[in-house]
């Protein structure tokens, strides 16, 4: 009945930080209204399904980001979004603190090429997903 019940719905798990979380945040908000899909964000990975991650990472962020993935129950699903979380984006040339590109630390299944992502794609890969 459990494994019936999770296959209906994704639960999310938000690691994101700078501009590509406000992007995120949008479908919470009313005109896209992630609720209705069945999209509820979770703040446990003990509850999630699928990790969103958004923004730069950076080496002092590294360790959570895979303590957080580890924690989390199979089967278990990472979308990458945004230019900074896929290659460091601008910030990967002159910074020694930034992680160049979040599959050096866990595995990702989506890429989501952008800066930053506009809320469509994430929505279709939802149901690509689902």
């Amino acid at each position: 009945l459990s494994n019936w019940s999770r296959l209906s719905s994704l639960w999310p798990l938000l690691y994101a930080t700078s501009c590509c979380f406000i992007e995120f945040a949008s479908l919470i908000g009313s005109r896209f209204d992630f609720d209705r899909y069945g999209l509820v964000p979770r703040s446990s990975p003990r509850q999630a399904d699928l990790i969103l991650t958004a923004g730069t990472v950076t080496m002092k962020m590294a360790p959570s980001l895979v303590r957080l993935y580890e924690q989390m129950p199979e089967p278990k699903y990472v979308i990458a979004m945004g230019a900074c979380t896929i290659t460091g984006g601008m910030f990967s040339t002159d910074s020694y603190s930034t992680v160049r590109g979040v599959d050096k630390l866990i595995h990702v299944d989506v890429y989501l090429p952008g800066c930053p992502v506009h809320a469509i794609p994430i929505i279709i890969y939802y149901f690509l997903f689902k």
